[in-house]
C-alpha cells in the first residue's frame, strides 16, 4: 500500500538555491582556518590532489580575507589529551596527536598571523567548547567562511552548528578536503541541501573583493544570532 501524503510534507529547495541567496560580504564573514595541522594533512600524499588543491585555495581565501579586512579565525587541537579529554573520540580516533611541533604545526603558506585568534579544538565542532559564538557576535559577524579538513567530519558539524546559531556558513567546495573523494561529496551534498551555501574558492575571493550588499534580502539584520 502506497503511504499516504503527510499534510506538512514540504518537497525540499533546490540544491543550488542557498548558493544563489547567500554570498560572503567583507562586512558580514569571517573566516575559519579549520584543523590544518599537519597531522591531520598527514593522510594526505604531500604535493598531489588534493593537499596541493587544499592549501593553494585556503592560502587564496586567507589572502583575500586579510586584504578585505574578515577576521580570519583558526582552529588547532593541543595534542597530548588526556583520555577524560579525548572523551568518545578515543573510541573511534584512538589517542590522537601528541603535542609535538610535528603534529600541531600548521602549514606556514595558511599559518596565522600575530594577533589572529586559534581556537583550542576539543570536539568535531568548532563551535564545541569554545567561544566561536561569542567572538562571532562581538565581531558582528553573521557569516562563517570554512576551509580545512575534514570536510565530512569537523568542517560539516561546524557548518551545521554554525546554521543552528543563525550563522550563514560558506563550506567551500574545493578548500576543504576529506579522506576519499566520496567522504568529500557527502560532506558538500549534506552541506548544500541542508545548512550551507558550497561556493567555490573562485567566488569566494571575488566576493570579499568586491564592495558589501545584500545577502539575505533587503533590510537583513545583521549580528551573529539574529539571522535574516
Amino acid at each position: 500500500m502506497p503511504a499516504a501524503a503527510h499534510p506538512s510534507r514540504r518537497t525540499p529547495k533546490d540544491p543550488a538555491d542557498l548558493n544563489e541567496m547567500w554570498r560572503p560580504a567583507p562586512d558580514r564573514a569571517a573566516l575559519l582556518v579549520h584543523d590544518m595541522q599537519r597531522y591531520f594533512l598527514g593522510f594526505f600524499a604531500p604535493g598531489v590532489a588534493p593537499l596541493h588543491q587544499l592549501l593553494d585555495h585556503t592560502a587564496q581565501i586567507v589572502d583575500a580575507a586579510r586584504e578585505a579586512g574578515v577576521p580570519v579565525l583558526y582552529t588547532a587541537q593541543p595534542g597530548d589529551m588526556t583520555r577524560a579529554q579525548r572523551g568518545l573520540l578515543h573510541d573511534i580516533w584512538g589517542p590522537g596527536m601528541t603535542g609535538d611541533p610535528a603534529h600541531r604545526e600548521i602549514p606556514p603558506e595558511v599559518a596565522p598571523r600575530e594577533g589572529e585568534a586559534v581556537l583550542t579544538k576539543w570536539r568535531y565542532s568548532a563551535f564545541a567548547r569554545t567561544d566561536l559564538k561569542e567572538r562571532l557576535v562581538r565581531l558582528g559577524r553573521d557569516q562563517l567562511v570554512i576551509c580545512g579538513v575534514y570536510a565530512h567530519i569537523g568542517c560539516l558539524m561546524t557548518a551545521v552548528d554554525a546554521f543552528t546559531c543563525d550563522v550563514q556558513p560558506f563550506l567551500v567546495a574545493d578548500a576543504v578536503a576529506d579522506f576519499t573523494p566520496a567522504f568529500h561529496a557527502l560532506a558538500l551534498e549534506y552541506a548544500r541541501e541542508r545548512c550551507a551555501a558550497t561556493p567555490f574558492t573562485a567566488d569566494v575571493v571575488q566576493a570579499l573583493r568586491t564592495a558589501p550588499g545584500p545577502a539575505c534580502g533587503a533590510g537583513a539584520v545583521r549580528g551573529a544570532g539574529h539571522g535574516c
